[in-house]
Parts: C-alpha cells; sequence; structure tokens
C-alpha cells in the first residue's frame, strides 16, 4: 500500500471534511453543479461516497457547502453617500451574479427551488446576512441626515438586492444591464428610504 494511499484512508474529522470541501469546490470550478457527482468527489478527495453521504445527505447539500468555500466575504462600500453606497453594493451583486462563480450560483438557487433551508445556508442569499449588509449602509445614512432612523428596517434594507435577484431569477439574463440597476435604486429604493419619516433635523 502506498503512502499516500494510507495517509487518505487515516484522515478523520475535520481534515478529511476540509479534503472533500476542496475537492468540491475544484470540481464545481470546473463542471459546474451540473457536471458534480458524489463520485467525482470522492475519487478526488480520495475517499468513498458513504463518507460523503454520512456528512451531506445529497448533492444539493455537498453543492452549497463546497460553494460556501469559494464564495468571499463581501465589505459594504463606503463612498460617502447612500446612493452612491446602494448603487455601487448592487452593481457588486451583479458583477458577482454575472461571473462563473455567479452562474454556479444560480445553478444551486436553481436546483434548490424555493427551500429555504437551503437558500440560507447560501452567503448572498441569508436574509440575515444580506439585511446585516444593507443595515449597515442605512446606519451610515442615519449618521449623516441623509435617511430617519425609521428607514432602519430589515424588509425596507434588502428591496433593492431583492429586486436584483428577481431579475435574474424571472429574466434568466447572463446580467443585468446598468440602467436597471440606477433605477432599482433610484425609482425604488431611494424613494422607500426617504417616505420612511423625515430625515433628522
Amino acid at each position: 500500500m502506498s503512502q499516500s494511499v494510507a495517509g487518505q484512508r487515516r484522515r478523520r474529522g475535520a481534515a478529511l471534511e476540509e479534503a472533500i470541501l476542496r475537492a468540491a469546490a475544484d470540481e464545481l470550478t470546473e463542471s459546474g453543479y451540473a457536471g458534480l457527482t458524489m463520485d467525482k468527489v470522492a475519487a478526488r478527495a480520495g475517499t468513498n461516497k458513504n463518507t460523503l453521504y454520512r456528512r451531506w445527505p445529497h448533492r444539493l447539500a455537498l453543492g452549497i457547502a463546497a460553494y460556501r468555500q469559494l464564495a468571499k466575504t463581501v465589505l459594504p462600500p463606503d463612498t460617502g453617500t447612500l446612493r452612491g453606497d446602494a448603487l455601487e453594493l448592487l452593481r457588486r451583486a451583479n458583477r458577482h451574479w454575472s461571473s462563473p462563480l455567479g452562474a454556479i450560483l444560480r445553478e444551486l438557487l436553481s436546483a434548490a427551488g424555493g427551500a429555504s433551508e437551503f437558500l440560507t445556508q447560501l452567503p448572498e442569499q441569508s436574509n440575515d446576512a444580506a439585511a446585516a449588509l444593507w443595515l449597515t449602509l442605512l446606519g451610515r445614512a442615519v449618521k449623516r441626515g441623509e435617511a430617519s432612523p425609521e428607514a432602519l428596517h430589515p424588509r425596507v434594507s434588502t428591496v433593492a438586492i431583492v429586486l436584483l435577484r428577481n431579475e435574474f431569477v424571472m429574466r434568466g439574463v447572463p446580467t443585468i444591464p446598468d440602467d436597471v440597476l440606477v433605477e432599482i435604486i433610484d425609482e425604488v429604493y431611494l424613494p422607500l428610504v426617504r417616505k420612511r419619516g423625515p430625515p433628522p433635523r
């Protein structure tokens, strides 16, 4: 028995899980979710399918876990204005969803359907994560006097990103034109924020 095979078999716990997720992330990057199989991941990780199934009951669960390895933490922009921040954050989301990694995300969203137990595991789809990012923008706007504290509501804060997500889901296009992003911010998001009470004096 070769030392490499023996080493693979001795892996346990976190080390084995890391190897599997790395293999799954590589498969996602190369073949997308459509090409992701438990057989390929097991072979690439040097383990067997039963090991995968004990941790992830099906391909979608493994795909989501692997995507989380690839997704990067998004920091809120700070342009000095609420409009500038909101538009930049929406443009970043559009660029991400239009990228090869975004294509994987769209595949996972399609496979998950409306199952919230899966959607909330995706960084970009978690309501709490999205709300926290957009609430940061609104919090800065309140401090600058651009918005009232009443605007600090999770549903208000995430309106723009939800509308962008709907554009991708409903239209099935690879990217959203910039004029649509501007329209979402200028015609929906900012008017809604401003209606949540008068700006502080």
